[in-house]
């Protein structure tokens, strides 16, 4: 099969490679759209120890079961696979399995490639009418679904009342705030600094988006971190008011930036997320599947052979849409 092999930082080779193995459990899929993650752009650039080269990248996949009972069935894809055996497991949370593994993180080779194999127990069906460009997005969405059910969770404010504000206008902050719309948030607010950016997000419904040089928003119920840097969790610190709430779901930077005396002294909630659990996926597909979050329209479509020079593009602050899906059989 043809693949997008990271090889070492900052490069990307277009290469065959051998085709996944198949255990009994698994299904072999034929991936029709794979998302690029920023936690893809971590490994590109050699952030990311759990994904040490040479390694297939991509995990927000979406395409056709090959063969076996399934054959045909078109679905999207879970990417975390559970251990089923620890405390975590055991407790039903299994996305906090301390021996998950994830596509595109060794052991486990990614879906910017012609074929994956994944648990079929993984996969979820699609609606003829839903393309696979759609679909692929159900993971990503699924964070912010996550993300937005912690948040509600621990607001003392209903969440139709309270003022949210998302730090970040990538795949993962706009998904936060389409949720918010979906589930009834009616002031919301995205910073977003990338002009090019802006202007996508400025053309969606059911948010406001500023830059954050001209803005600084104060007293918010609600702030979500989907950037993750020092800045920006100092910035979600400053934002929040006594009482409220930060959700913090950006990987960006591993350490500073969170005012621990400001959210002691005025008890404010700090909550980080990683991903979901497996009804937030299901549920965030059926959502996608309604027509709960919009008509999902700002995508860039990308061959996967253009890989290289997506990334290039997102790295160099290129990447004008949220999110870029590869197709590995244009």
């Amino acid at each position: 099969m043809k693949a997008l092999v990271y090889v070492g930082p900052e490069k990307l080779n277009y290469m065959d490679h051998e085709d996944p193995s198949v255990p009994d459990d698994h299904v072999l899929v034929k991936v029709m759209a794979s998302g690029i993650c920023g936690s893809d752009m971590h490994g590109f650039l050699g952030h990311d120890e759990r994904r040490p080269a040479p390694l297939i990248l991509g995990h927000e996949a979406a395409g056709t079961i090959v063969g076996g009972e399934h054959d045909g069935k078109r679905i999207t894809l879970n990417p975390l696979v559970e251990c089923g055996k620890c405390s975590s497991c055991k407790r039903d949370q299994i996305h906090l399995c301390v021996n998950r593994q994830l596509l595109s993180m060794k052991p486990r080779h990614g879906a910017f490639a012609q074929y994956v194999a994944i648990p079929y127990k993984n996969t979820i069906q699609i609606p003829d009418e839903i393309s696979f460009q759609k679909a692929a997005l159900t993971e990503p969405m699924a964070c912010g679904w996550h993300a937005v059910k912690l948040g509600q969770n621990a607001l003392t404010t209903p969440l139709a009342q309270a003022s949210c504000l998302v730090i970040g206008g990538g795949a993962i902050g706009l998904g936060i705030a389409l949720v918010l719309k979906a589930k009834g948030a009616t002031n919301i607010i995205v910073a977003e600094p990338n002009v090019k950016r802006r202007e996508v997000l400025s053309k969606i419904e059911g948010f406001r988006v500023f830059d954050p040089a001209d803005e600084k928003p104060e007293s918010m119920d609600l702030v979500f971190d989907a950037v993750g840097y020092v800045g920006t969790r100092a910035e979600a610190c400053r934002a929040v008011r006594p009482g409220g709430v930060i959700i913090h779901i950006g990987l960006g930077q591993a350490e500073g930036g969170v005012d621990i005396r400001r959210l002691t002294l005025q008890e404010i909630s700090f909550i980080g997320t990683y991903c979901y659990t497996p009804d937030d996926f299901r549920e965030t597909a059926q959502a996608i599947f309604d027509g709960l979050l919009g008509p999902l329209d700002w995508i860039d479509i990308r061959p996967l052979e253009q890989g290289q020079q997506a990334f290039d593009d997102i790295r160099s602050g290129n990447a004008a849409a949220p999110k870029i899906v590869l197709e590995p059989w244009t």
